[in-house]
């Protein structure tokens, strides 16, 4: 199977979550998947932080995979608030010192943002061939589906890790949140979709022990793995209260590479962009609704939705295929 990955990865860098390096190296990994393409948007890190996390990893490894740079802020949505959020909550915490042995990612010189076009060629050059991958906010697909409007039918399939439907303490989340212009637009677009919300990956959970097995058998994706999931983990059970961490664009990986990890309904969903609810996900196919008044005609077509998940298969099916890497 033949994929792009755009992302925002954070691993090495303080307070900033690891899921997308995690789903990067199981995409590298695993042998029955191409990676063609690491697009890198502003999210979880600033764009030109993300840059440098996913060209490090792909230097270490040697690996031959372009990665492009993509949209620095969201299409509407302010990004100030956002990176105070998100950049800034480590300090807050007085949490930095668990990064103290990680070496952090070096400066990379500032790519051109190309990732809309570099996704849109590829997908549109081979029509029906590339699955894109989206784990971060959806801007660079956003703008890519403005540029290239036959991506809709030329693209074999979006996976998108975002939104959140009953997850206690979250009205949005930070993927749609951070851009709800663009999630409208890419959930509406038509595409086959797939979406994996927070209330399927917030299930999942990585913990020590299971760092310490995914680690056992030394290779250059468990080192890279063992130096930057290990402070996180920790920083996660400080601050979130759990176990370990929830390893939500993982799982975004894993369903691609065994479908049977999951249940999956579908239905229509949309993003909200006033008021309170902006950047909450809904879901609103009208013969589940028992009141539609006020409810307009659904857009788009029907997404794939991931329900549940085994979380034990999860981590054997990651640790299976980092132990196998040469």
């Amino acid at each position: 199977m033949r994929i792009i990955i755009d992302c925002d990865p954070g691993n090495g860098v303080p307070g900033a979550n690891i899921d997308d390096g995690l789903a990067l190296a199981l995409a590298i990994a695993a042998p029955q998947l191409s990676l063609e393409l690491i697009s890198i948007v502003a999210g979880n890190t600033p764009v030109e932080t993300g840059y440098a996390v996913a060209s490090d990893l792909i230097q270490r490894l040697g690996a031959a995979v372009p990665v492009r740079q993509g949209a620095a802020r969201a299409l509407r949505e302010a990004p100030e608030p956002w990176r105070d959020r998100l950049d800034r909550s480590v300090d807050r915490c007085g949490l930095r010192e668990l990064w103290a042995r990680t070496p952090a990612p070096p400066p990379r010189p500032a790519g051109k943002p190309l990732a809309p076009q570099a996704i849109g060629e590829l997908i549109c050059d081979n029509p029906g061939a590339i699955t894109l991958v989206a784990t971060g906010p959806l801007t660079n697909v956003a703008i890519a589906l403005q540029l290239y409007p036959e991506l809709v039918r030329a693209v074999n399939e979006i996976v998108i890790m975002g939104g959140t439907f009953h997850v206690p303490g979250y009205i949005k989340d930070t993927n749609f949140g951070l851009d709800p212009e663009a999630a409208h637009a890419v959930l509406t677009s038509g595409a086959p979709i797939t979406l994996v919300p927070m209330d399927v990956t917030t299930r999942t959970q990585l913990r020590h022990t299971d760092l310490d097995r995914l680690s056992a058998v030394e290779n250059d994706l468990s080192r890279y793995l063992e130096q930057t999931l290990r402070p996180w983990i920790a920083y996660s059970m400080q601050t979130r209260g759990l176990p370990g961490c929830w390893i939500h664009d993982a799982l975004t990986i894993a369903w691609l590479l065994d479908p049977s990890l999951t249940t999956v309904v579908e239905d229509y969903v949309d993003v909200s962009l006033d008021g309170l609810t902006r950047g909450m996900t809904c879901r609103y196919g009208r013969e589940g609704l028992r009141l539609e008044v006020g409810i307009p005609e659904p857009r788009g077509a029907k997404v794939r939705i991931l329900q549940s998940i085994d979380n034990d298969r999860l981590l054997a099916l990651i640790e299976g295929y980092i132990h196998s890497y040469i």
